[in-house]
């Protein structure tokens, strides 16, 4: 299984940015997919999580500025962040639980910063 995290960036207070993460070696359509964040200094968290049938969990934190999204048949996982603050400011990374092993994609940074 191999996870490629793409799409973070420097980015001003308000804005927005759209996460991708690509995913190969498992069946994508049939797994519940995870984002997490660690920001600099703190334990790696939760952000969001969708399912095969596109049912959605988002941290407190995140609900009504993040959503997260999946395309089966390109196979990627998407997160699309608004209202971006300083406090976003964290490498993110995909996760899934796949055949009781986890996998963890490589991180993205996102920087919050005026």
């Amino acid at each position: 299984v191999q996870l490629q995290a793409s799409g973070g960036g420097l980015v001003q207070p308000g804005g927005s940015l759209k996460l991708s993460c690509a995913a190969s070696g498992l069946n994508f359509r049939l797994v519940t997919m995870y984002w997490y964040r660690q920001a600099p200094g703190k334990e790696r968290e939760f952000v969001a999580s969708i399912t095969s049938e596109h049912g959605r969990d988002y941290a407190e934190f995140v609900k009504g500025r993040f959503t997260i999204s999946r395309d089966n048949i390109v196979r990627t996982l998407y997160l699309e962040m608004n209202n971006l603050g300083p406090e976003d400011t964290a490498v993110y990374y995909c996760n899934v639980l796949y055949r009781g092993s986890t996998f963890w994609g490589q991180g993205t940074l996102v920087t919050v910063s005026s």
